[in-house]
């Protein structure tokens, strides 16, 4: 019987490379039979055809048994043992390859606790939420003198991109939730053609009081790109620190103001925005040198068109209306908005800060309140490591693992050697590989 053709076939999925790294395993395909269907004779082999098909294996778990052999001098009886392997902290269960997956998966992969132990159970392995919440709380003390080392090396740079975050936090005496905040601090210079590692330092703090980026900052000097935020408003009064506005808000507002009213006023101040960031295309990645240049050239005529627009726009308008709003927003922050007009090493807006925060706000999806504030400080010193791992582009699991393997037995005075660019074994294979 002949075959009918399928009118409607099942789409076939886009062939893709597969990668070269990963390990092969070969199965043959024995064919049905060694005889020829047609004449009954011998069949002889002259090739092959080779296909390769992705698989999936899930994480596998295992034991490792440390046997340390005990000695005994038979002259003095003096009895000794072996010492012991280094762990990341005493009597815990976790390797640090297993301690890695669990801060990783949590951080940086948004799964809470509980579903971690739901999935290694399913594996055959029972790990209480109980267990895992004590290693993270133990890794965070483990932990801790690299993230003040971390600290340290952003809080040195001569340009920081701030923002903050609010984090929905347990309050068992009020029998509901507060908001904490998750504040960031982001040193990045690649955008200036410069080399210095990038790096990314959070902050904890059980609400929005002054007094927190205040104390974070109580040392910095330098220039500070940041929202309006009225809290930083006394480290420019009071510090040695040069404010930074940041015209991706600016240009939030306006966009947000034409998707609700369809204002052509609105579309018109985009305009002029948009030849903004057009000029720093070109110039991103450039010595600050070009990009002053470039921008005196380029950016401050569109600037000066753009501000005496604003004025006069601005005196037609009710005082009441939400576009008058927007542009006082933007004429009363007009000098700390143009500022990177004169420095070539600032940026344009603070999406450096922003894209740093995007993981907590996916995490905050899944975790839906942080269990109190220990909980909070800790989750900002694991986003702090994990955060600069690959803003370096290294893999986190394959540096939290080295660096919870080393850190019990790293010299304090050395710490700066595991920041992830002084990490040696690192190879191009434990880089982040891109999607």
């Amino acid at each position: 019987m002949q075959a009918v053709s399928n009118p409607n076939p099942r789409p076939q999925p886009r062939r893709t490379p597969l990668p070269e790294h990963l390990p092969r395993e070969t199965v043959i395909d024995p064919p049905e039979s060694m005889q020829c269907p047609h004449c009954q004779g011998v069949l002889h082999t002259i090739g092959e055809e080779v296909s390769e098909q992705l698989e999936y294996v899930p994480g596998r778990f295992k034991v490792i048994r440390h046997i340390r052999s005990k000695h005994i001098c038979r002259r003095c009886v003096w009895i000794t043992t072996a010492p012991a392997s280094s762990r990341p902290f005493l009597r815990a269960l976790s390797g640090p390859g297993l301690l890695a997956h669990v801060l990783v998966s949590k951080y940086s992969d948004h799964l809470p606790l509980y579903r971690q132990s739901e999935i290694y159970a399913r594996e055959g392995v029972s790990l209480a939420r109980s267990t895992l919440a004590d290693w993270v709380g133990a890794a965070r003390h483990l932990l801790h003198p690299l993230v003040e080392a971390l600290r340290h090396y952003v809080l040195k740079a001569d340009k920081l991109h701030a923002d903050d975050i609010p984090v929905p936090v347990l309050d068992p005496g009020a029998g509901q939730t507060k908001t904490g905040r998750l504040w960031t601090y982001v040193r990045d210079d690649r955008p200036v053609g410069d080399s210095t590692p990038p790096a990314v330092w959070f902050a904890y703090s059980p609400d929005r009081r002054a007094q927190h980026p205040q104390a974070h900052l109580n040392a910095y000097q330098g220039a500070l790109q940041a929202d309006g935020y009225a809290g930083f408003g006394a480290l420019y009064e009071t510090k040695p620190i040069q404010e930074v506005a940041c015209w991706a808000h600016v240009r939030r507002k306006f966009y947000d103001l034409y998707q609700a009213q369809s204002s052509p006023l609105a579309a018109q101040a985009l305009e002029y925005i948009q030849k903004l960031y057009g000029i720093e295309t070109r110039v991103r990645g450039q010595p600050p040198n070009v990009r002053c240049d470039a921008r005196q050239r380029q950016a401050a005529p569109v600037l000066a068109q753009l501000h005496g627009w604003l004025v006069q726009t601005h005196a037609t308008l009710s005082q009441k209306s939400a576009l008058a709003g927007v542009i006082r927003y933007t004429l009363t922050r007009w000098e700390a908005l143009t500022r990177y007009c004169h420095h070539g090493s600032l940026e344009i807006d603070n999406n450096a800060a922003e894209r740093a925060l995007r993981t907590v706000a996916l995490g905050r999806k899944n975790y839906l309140f942080a269990g109190s504030d220990a909980g909070g400080h800790r989750a900002a010193a694991l986003y702090s490591l994990i955060g600069t791992a690959k803003l370096n582009g290294f893999d986190p699991y394959a540096y939290l693992r080295s660096v919870c393997a080393r850190i019990p037995e790293h010299p304090i005075h050395r710490i700066d050697d595991l920041f992830p660019w002084n990490l040696t074994e690192f190879s191009a294979a434990q880089h982040t590989r891109a999607a």
